[in-house]
This record gives structure tokens, C-alpha cells and sequence, in this order.
């Protein structure tokens, strides 16, 4: 008992401090309400590395390499870090793919849901059905006997490191050359300073690698396990957002006329539940496949790769959505990677044992 209440309080404490880490971005020059998007940051690095060519969202997010990098610190420093693949790697891939295209189509991944809901986005709160649905469909199959194998360690342990020093060598040559370009209006030039925007990914990656932060997973395992202490640093997160927006007169409740975000209720939901099935299958939101590569996972290297393919993929062909609204072709989009993550949970079921 002791010891649960000892982590219970280790969780409460890395609520207050991802609080911190967001609003201190959101003071510091990035979007009030996409403080620290895993999904919308994806989004502008695949930008800036010219992936895709919409104008508004390209920035290469120091947030980013932080997070991945500060997992990594702490894995080594805790003795976790462990180098692993070979669970369904392309499967991943295509679950990651699929996550980003749902994430678009409402227009942020699970983080961001949580900090529109503080501010008071209606649409945020509408879409939270969906995401819980999404997450009970894949508890469903989980239970049934999903399962995408086994991740074995790597004959060498250089394996687990190549994401992060490529992200930081990408990162390097964001400084040091013209390569990467940069928005000049909307959401990715709106950035905090780089010294600022890396340390809090550093924090933020460090404490969510302590804490087993997962905005799918707190979900999961209530649905699961009936353990809903995943949700402890969830909570606090939002609390803690929810006090920033109304002292800092940034709380405006309703759903027209929210920050970067759109009204389609049906699309709203329907785009999280594909985040939520999707996370669940490949077990984590967007935010736990950084940890989780930054601590050895080269199966979440390849979810986070098709986290940023369908990035570009959706801004390339016009499936992400806007201020104004979803698109044909992102309805379109997010009907089928429905279709797609039955047919994988359908495809990955084992035979329970007599």
C-alpha cells in the first residue's frame, strides 16, 4: 500500500511539472492551445523537411528531439533502456500511419485533445467520445486475443540508438543549414524560443518515460484492468491547463470559433476513435511511441515513421482538416483506416487457450 501511494504521488508530481512544461511553451510563443502537440509537431518537422508543402505548418520542433532524447536519458539513467523490435513492424508502420490521419482529421492527437478541453473547446469534449470508443473497440479485441508478438532485444544494443541520434543529427542540420524551411504565418511560425522548446522536450520525454505516460493507455487500463492510476498525470495536466487559460483570459467555452480547430462533431469523433482504436493496437498515443522509441523500441521508431509519412501523406493529398472544416477526401480517409485497423485486429487474433 506504501509503495502505491509512494507512485501515486511520483504521478501526481509529473502532472504538475508537464503542466508547467506546456504552459511555459504556450507563454513563450506557441500556440495557446497546441502547447505541446506530439501530432501537430510531427506535422510541421514533416514540413520543414519539405514531406509536405503546406505553408502554414512547417517548423522543425525542437519538441520533438527533446522528448525522444529525454526518454532515452532517463531509460539509461534508470536502467530500463533496452533495445527491441521485430513485433509486426510494418503493421506498426500502417498503425501509425492511420493514428496521424485520425489525429488531422480532428485536428490534434490525444495531448492536444486534453489541452482544447481545458480551454474550454466544446468540440474537444465531443471528440473525447469518440477517442473512449475507440480505445473500449480495441480493449475488446485485446481481450479477445489481439496481439501483434513479441518484441525480442536486438543482437546489438546500437540498435535502440539510431532513432535518437538521427533525430538529433536532423535537428543539428535545422540549425547549422538552409535544408529545413519555416512557416511565416499560421500555426508553425508560432514557436517558442529553440533553447526553450528542446528543454521542455527534454522534461516532458523524461518524466512521461518515468511516469508510463500514455493518454490512450490511462484509458486502457481502466477499461482492462479496472486501473485508472495512468490517469492521475492526465488529470492533473488538465487542471493545471484548465487554471493557466482562465487567470491568463484564454478559456472561451463553446464550439465556433476555437483556435485552430473545426465544429464537425461526426468528424470530430470519428477522428479520434481512430486514434484511440489505433493507439490501443499499437499500444500507445503518439507521445508513448517517442518514449517508448527513445528507450530501446525500434518498433515504435517504425510507428513514429509512419506517424510522420501519414503526416505529409495527409497534407500532400488534402485529408487534413482546417479552421473551416474536414474534407471529402479526409472523411473518405478516416472511413477506411477504420475499415483497415478491424481488418488488422480481425488479422492479429491468437487462439485463447481451453
Amino acid at each position: 500500500m506504501e509503495s502505491a501511494n509512494k507512485e501515486r504521488i511520483i504521478l501526481a508530481v509529473c502532472g504538475v511539472a508537464f503542466a508547467a512544461v506546456a504552459i511555459a511553451l504556450a507563454v513563450l510563443g506557441n500556440p495557446k492551445n497546441m502547447a505541446i502537440c506530439i501530432a501537430c509537431f510531427i506535422r510541421d518537422t514533416a514540413g520543414s523537411m519539405q514531406l509536405h508543402t503546406a505553408p502554414p505548418v512547417q517548423y522543425f520542433r525542437p519538441e520533438i528531439v527533446g522528448i525522444i532524447i529525454g526518454a532515452l536519458l532517463m531509460a539509461v539513467g534508470t536502467k530500463e533502456f533496452k533495445a527491441s523490435a521485430g513485433s509486426s513492424p510494418f503493421t506498426r508502420f500502417v498503425l501509425g500511419f492511420c493514428v496521424m490521419i485520425g489525429c488531422l482529421v480532428f485536428l490534434g492527437c490525444p495531448l492536444r485533445m486534453v489541452l482544447r478541453m481545458s480551454a474550454g473547446d466544446l468540440n474537444a469534449w465531443v471528440a473525447l467520445i469518440g477517442f473512449a470508443a475507440g480505445i473500449f473497440t480495441g480493449v475488446m479485441f485485446l481481450k479477445n486475443g489481439f496481439s501483434l508478438g513479441k518484441a525480442n532485444p536486438t543482437r546489438s544494443a546500437s540498435e535502440g540508438f539510431i532513432l535518437p541520434i538521427v533525430v538529433a543529427a536532423l535537428f543539428i542540420l535545422s540549425l547549422t543549414t538552409t535544408f529545413f524551411v519555416a512557416s511565416a504565418e499560421g500555426p508553425g511560425s508560432m514557436h517558442a524560443p529553440i533553447a526553450a522548446s528542446l528543454i521542455g522536450g527534454l522534461v516532458f520525454g523524461a518524466l512521461a518515460q518515468r511516469a508510463r505516460l500514455c493518454f490512450a493507455g490511462g484509458l486502457r487500463d481502466t477499461f482492462l484492468i479496472r486501473d485508472a492510476s495512468g490517469l492521475i498525470t492526465v488529470g492533473i495536466l488538465f487542471v493545471g491547463m484548465l487554471i493557466y487559460n482562465l487567470v491568463s483570459g484564454c478559456f472561451k467555452i463553446g464550439f465556433e470559433e476555437q483556435p485552430i480547430a473545426h465544429a464537425d462533431a461526426l468528424w470530430n469523433i470519428l477522428g479520434m476513435y481512430v486514434v484511440g482504436f489505433g493507439a490501443t493496437l499499437m499500444g500507445g498515443c503518439p507521445l508513448r511511441q517517442l518514449v517508448l522509441a527513445g528507450q530501446g523500441s525500434g518498433d515504435s521508431a517504425v510507428s513514429i515513421i509512419g506517424l510522420l509519412v501519414g503526416a505529409a501523406f495527409a497534407h500532400n493529398f488534402g485529408l487534413a482538416s482546417s479552421a473551416q472544416g474536414t474534407t471529402p477526401a479526409g472523411q473518405a480517409a478516416c472511413v477506411i483506416c477504420i475499415v483497415v485497423l478491424f481488418v488488422i485486429a480481425l488479422l492479429n487474433m491468437r487462439r485463447q487457450s481451453a
